[in-house]
């Protein structure tokens, strides 16, 4: 599916199921809330922390899915088309970052 399909299915759902989107501040902080829920799965799983037994059943890509969502009503509601926004910033850092990494002597 391509960005611009789930810009489609998430305006679609909005308008079946939302009644209408939140405004802009309040999907920042929702947005901000789901990159937590995020945050604390890999910190517990991939890092350090040790994963508390009630967070052990929490699904990474359900997550990673509802950081998606939001990310697609701010493009909504901002009038941002995701697709035309990511291809052109792909172009852009491959030009700016055209040999930054392979000459990288940490990676």
């Amino acid at each position: 599916m391509s960005l611009s399909n789930l810009q489609t299915s998430v305006d679609d759902w909005i308008k079946l199921h939302g009644v209408r989107y939140f405004n802009e501040l309040t999907n920042m902080a929702i947005l901000t809330e789901e990159v937590g829920e995020v945050a604390r799965i890999i910190a517990r799983r991939y890092g350090e922390q040790s994963e508390k037994e009630s967070d052990k059943e929490k699904d990474l890509g359900d997550e990673l899915a509802d950081v998606l969502f939001v990310v697609m009503c701010l493009a909504n509601q901002t009038g941002v088309n995701l697709e035309e926004a990511f291809e052109k910033n792909l172009k852009k850092k491959s030009l700016r970052d055209a040999e930054r990494h392979k000459s990288n002597p940490k990676l």
